[in-house]
């Protein structure tokens, strides 16, 4: 769940200071000094609506690291780093990508990529996910993470989300507009209320257009234990970690981290991003139809 939560709650930051940047430097005023331009505005709209996602996914690794604690491995300290380094090596060389840092961070079992580049990625696991899982299932969960970076799985969910804050940027100055003229009668221009709405609509829609990325997030889900299944060789190492994923207390990762995690949280079907364990197991296992990869 980490990846995800951080790179949410970062682009919607993001996109709230580049919409009082804008605000601030005039722009909004010159969309609608004669009227509300929509398709000038629906032109900002692209290039701050991507701007900030993509202003996300290259901070994706320096967040993670810092909000995590994660150490990242240069020389192994022991035998079990000596053997997630090698293990990661070996994953990263039969995925062909290029070999990711590696990392490990206190806190009860998770894991998580993240990066902007296939060849320029991060995999860490924390120590509770070491201590708690057996070698052949901590294999396959960074399988499960070395499959979302050969996916590009982060430089996707950054284009959608570039396309989702396109129109929360967009519809949040559609309302302000509209609400500045009908509801305080501005009439020259656009008053106080204008921005007001814009800000709350942007935060509203953006929270709202979660959804569609938590959607993309669950399809990655299964595409990437199927990844792990396929590295390995075999899917029961894959779900011998997801049932025992399911008998334990996992990390709630950052917004940023959390499509990419190993282990989802506890939200809402809706706004969850990850499938239930139970159906990602019936995917491996060929017993749900409906999980199409």
């Amino acid at each position: 769940m980490t990846r995800v939560f951080l790179l949410l709650a970062t682009n919607i930051a993001v996109m709230v200071v580049l919409s009082i940047v804008c605000s601030i430097l005039g722009v909004d005023r010159y969309l609608t000094q004669s009227g509300l331009n929509l398709g000038t505005l629906l032109l900002f709209s692209a290039v701050f609506g991507f701007g900030g996602a993509f202003i996300s996914l290259l901070m994706s690794k320096f967040m993670a690291k810092h909000t995590m604690g994660a150490r990242v491995i240069t020389t192994p300290q022991n035998e079990t780093e000596t053997w997630l380094m090698q293990t990661v090596t070996k994953l990263a060389q039969r995925a062909e990508i290029g070999m990711p840092e590696v990392a490990i961070y206190e806190g009860p079992p998770n894991a998580f990529a993240t990066g902007a580049r296939r060849d320029a990625s991060l995999v860490a696991v924390s120590t509770g996910l070491l201590q708690s899982m057996s070698r052949n299932e901590v294999e396959a969960v960074l399988g499960h993470e070395i499959t979302h970076v050969s996916n590009g799985d982060m430089v996707t969910l950054t284009l959608i989300q570039g396309v989702v804050n396109t129109f929360v940027f967009f519809l949040a100055r559609v309302i302000g507009y509209i609400v500045d003229k009908v509801v305080f009668r501005t009439e020259r221009g656009v008053g106080p209320g204008y921005y007001i709405i814009m800000i709350v609509s942007q935060i509203v829609l953006g929270f709202l257009a979660s959804a569609v990325v938590a959607w993309f997030s669950r399809r990655r889900e299964f595409r990437a234990d199927a990844g792990s299944a396929n590295l390995l060789g075999q899917p029961q190492s894959m779900i011998n970690a997801l049932r025992r994923l399911g008998g334990l207390e996992t990390q709630e990762l950052p917004e940023s981290l959390r499509a990419s995690g190993i282990a989802g949280g506890k939200l809402s079907s809706l706004f969850a991003s990850h499938p239930p364990i139970e159906v990602r197991i019936a995917a491996l296992q060929g017993r749900d139809p409906s999980a199409s990869f």
